[in-house]
């Protein structure tokens, strides 16, 4: 018997008992939507967990600080070394190691930020140019700080946030939710990078018993401001204040002479060093397999070393887990259609006895009655499979409506859809549920194939 026969033979037996049939076929439908739903559920968790910390963090950077000391791998190895520190050598270095496709040196200082009435202690991050064009970040007014010797500021959009009222020292925006009256492009900075005589001279004395003179101020003017309102965290930078890493270097470099440096090592004498040395190294790796290997040989040469996609690594499994959970609790319901699908083809084989009888009579392969059997629980697979598919769009779609954006899933960091349905997940779904009815209806095709011709025709 042709295998268009058999599907025909097939459609027709499963049309002719139409209620049983689209009954078996519902709870098959039930069990797809159930799993299809759940899984995207947990997809949806995973990919806006990894889209929300990809847009703080990249995947293929490694931190690198100045350390000494105990080191710890990866593999729970541990060791000391000696204290080390971040230079232009050790960037060469860096740059020559495999896997490594670019090295960004980073200069952080504190200081003190005043204009007007208003005072704030502000982080300065000097950053090279190479590192600004893999930035990207959004811009309000001005620009990005270029290439030129003069020093000037690029402000995150939360900056406002700590500046509060010197005589006070109060705190406008989170006392009373009101932005300082400051305009960053506009009104005048004054800065002071030397803050241990700043705060020397406002307690009277430099540690000493005699009097501390004020440090000078310096107006540094702004180049640009970070697209955002004042509460807004877009990214890393958002409560930063950067500029270019050379003018920094050369504004320090005139501010403190030859003083030591706040933040900056010193000699056993005191006395700073010729060089300034970088607060943080920044590298690029060429593929995310390649981080915790290079991860953990920095760490193994004395420097701590720090990358996102250890602990996001982490998450990740965790929400797999989560995932294969959901998709546990859909199968459930799949188990109870694929017991439908066999009480359905065993009440089949009890109805259509005497059929079977006349088909083994007239020299039916016994594997072709088999496969009749097995083709219509395939079917109603299919059938299931398709509609339940379709429907698991249609909830999918309904879920984010209802969901999506809510201050639920913000306060959990979740962005975009919550539901999403991988494009591979439908065309597997389909073929799950084909091969469970075909699984299904196993015993009662062996049924059918073992049963006595005599016996079946007899049968009334």
């Amino acid at each position: 018997m042709k295998f268009f026969d058999l599907l025909r033979m097939s459609i027709s037996n499963l049309w002719k008992r139409k209620l049983r049939t689209v009954l078996t076929v519902l709870g098959v439908v039930i069990g797809i939507t159930s799993i299809v739903v759940m899984v995207a559920l947990g997809n949806g968790l995973k990919q806006s967990m990894l889209d929300n910390y990809s847009s703080y963090t990249s995947m293929t950077q490694i931190e690198i600080s100045s350390g000494g000391g105990y080191y710890f791998s990866s593999d729970g190895s541990s060791g000391q070394t000696e204290e080390k520190r971040l230079d232009d050598a050790f960037v060469q270095q860096l740059l020559s190691m495999e896997h490594v496709s670019d090295v960004y040196p980073r200069l952080s200082v504190s200081a003190i930020a005043k204009s007007g009435r208003y005072a704030s202690n502000i982080d300065i991050y000097g950053i090279s140019q190479e590192e600004f064009a893999t930035l990207n970040l959004p811009i309000a007014q001005g620009k990005l700080p270029d290439s030129d010797t003069e020093l000037k500021f690029f402000y995150g959009n939360n900056v406002l946030m700590y500046f509060y009222i010197e005589k006070t020292h109060t705190y406008t925006f989170w006392d009373n939710n009101e932005v300082p009256n400051i305009d960053l492009m506009e009104d005048p900075m004054f800065v002071i990078f030397d803050t241990n005589a700043y705060w020397n001279s406002q307690n009277g004395s430099s540690g000493e018993g005699t009097s501390s003179k004020p440090p000078k101020k310096y107006i540094i003017e702004a180049c640009g401001v970070m697209e955002g309102e004042v509460g807004q965290w877009n990214n890393n930078y958002s409560s930063s204040v950067l500029c270019d890493i050379d003018a920094l270097k050369a504004e320090l470099k005139r501010v403190f002479r030859k003083n030591p440096i706040p933040g900056q090592p010193t000699r056993k004498n005191g006395k700073p060093y010729n060089e300034l040395f970088y607060s943080q190294l920044i590298v690029q790796v060429d593929d995310m397999t390649n981080v915790v290997p290079l991860t953990d040989m920095i760490r193994e040469m004395g420097y701590d070393a720090y990358n996102s996609a250890e602990w996001i690594q982490q998450e990740m499994d965790s929400m797999n887990m989560i995932q294969a959970v959901l998709g546990a609790i859909g199968a459930v319901a799949m188990l109870v259609a694929a017991i439908s699908i066999t009480n359905t083809m065993m009440m089949s084989i009890y109805e259509r006895t005497k059929e079977i009888g006349v088909m083994k009579v007239l020299g039916c392969d016994i594997r072709n009655i088999q496969g009749l059997f097995l083709m219509e629980a395939g079917f109603i697979g299919f059938i299931g499979g398709v509609v339940g598919v379709g429907f698991s769009y249609l909830l999918s779609l309904a879920i984010n409506g209802l969901v999506t954006g809510s201050d639920a899933t913000a306060n959990m960091g979740i962005t975009g859809a919550i539901c999403r349905i991988p494009l591979w997940l439908s065309p597997l779904a389909i073929v799950f549920a084909v091969v469970i009815g075909m699984i299904a209806g196993f015993i009662p095709s062996l049924r059918a194939m073992r049963l006595s011709p005599l016996a079946a025709i007899r049968n009334e």
